[in-house]
């Protein structure tokens, strides 16, 4: 069965609802399984591959989603990622409307039984704000913790809705982000500080 996105939501989105769990400590090293399976098949390409998200932050509740972000500053090299993470068990999202962007999902129903992992594609640029957004939430437990008030209350509205549920913490996200920029000592070179450079 094919999974599709009409532009509004999945099509599995009845199977696929979204689940708010407590914090496991075993998340980061299920992240450091996967990339370095990511980082076998895709070699070649040398990408930069972080794990960001709120399985990435300690001691925040989150969907038991691992999620990835691989960097990529050659969009034309792009495609050769399709078949590689396919291997995996990736399932590439190709009527994505936003063409500067791939995504792929591991786990999905009815491909699996719940969603395990999500794979990013993004040039450097546009992965800065995801990473920004999660060393400030590292650094700052009571931001981590407003946060994961947040996430409680807009699961009970949009438990079937990925899409609304994302886009309704938009808000807090940016707020986050002003402050983290605002912080940074001037010439910090915050893109340095990843967690998982190749």
């Amino acid at each position: 069965m094919q999974v599709t996105h009409d532009g509004g939501r999945w099509s599995n989105a009845a199977e696929d609802p979204i689940e708010i769990v407590a914090p496991d400590p075993g998340w980061p090293k299920q992240f450091a399984i996967e990339s370095n399976a990511i980082k076998k098949v895709l070699r070649p390409l040398k990408p930069r591959i972080e794990h960001f998200g709120s399985t990435a932050i300690p001691s925040l509740p989150a969907k038991p989603i691992i999620d990835i972000v691989i960097i990529l500053e050659n969009v034309s090299v792009w495609p050769q990622l399709i078949a590689p993470l396919s291997s995996l068990g990736y399932v590439h999202w190709v009527d994505n409307p936003r063409g500067d962007r791939m995504f792929f999902v591991k786990g999905m129903p009815p491909l699996g039984r719940r969603r395990s992992h999500h794979v990013h594609v993004r040039i450097p640029s546009d992965a800065v704000a995801e990473l920004r957004f999660r060393d400030r939430l590292r650094e700052h437990p009571a931001d981590a913790a407003r946060y994961a008030k947040i996430k409680y209350d807009l699961v009970e509205r949009f438990k079937f809705d990925r899409d609304a549920y994302t886009e309704a913490k938009g808000g807090f996200i940016q707020q986050i982000l002003v402050q983290a920029k605002a912080d940074e000592a001037p010439g910090e070179d915050w893109w340095s500080r990843g967690d998982s450079n190749p």
